[in-house]
């Protein structure tokens, strides 16, 4: 089992930065896909980022690209999504989640979820 624990989000007027954390505990150890995704009100759910916390391979959606950045610390098991340029658009509850097993770029099997972080941009 994977725990997650989010924080960072807040908010910004247009233009600003954020960045968002999730620190994962548990069984992590083999390496985990991270993934970040966001929910605004009446919206489907969009996959934003994600990185394998072992082999580091990353994803990015398109629309964000250029914008939005994820990394990982190893040490602190921790993930982030750095969020730069942020629009008002952007604003949303964001989320972390973690899979097992399966390609990271793929949304199905996202099992384990933090309790998300609202992000208002205005």
């Amino acid at each position: 089992h994977v725990q997650l624990v989010e924080s960072g989000g807040g908010s910004v007027q247009a233009g600003g930065s954020l960045r968002l954390s999730c620190t994962a505990s548990g069984n992590t150890g083999s390496g985990v896909c991270m993934g970040w995704f966001r929910q605004a009100p009446g919206k489907k759910r969009e996959t934003l980022a994600t990185i394998h916390t072992r082999v580091g391979n990353k994803y990015v959606l398109d629309s964000v690209k250029g914008r939005f950045t994820v990394s990982q610390d190893n040490f602190k098991n921790t993930v982030y999504l750095q969020m730069n340029s942020l629009q008002p658009e952007d604003t949303a509850t964001y989320y972390c989640a973690a899979k097992l097993r399966g390609a990271c770029a793929l949304t199905e099997g996202y099992d384990h979820w933090g309790q998300g972080t609202q992000v208002t941009v205005s």
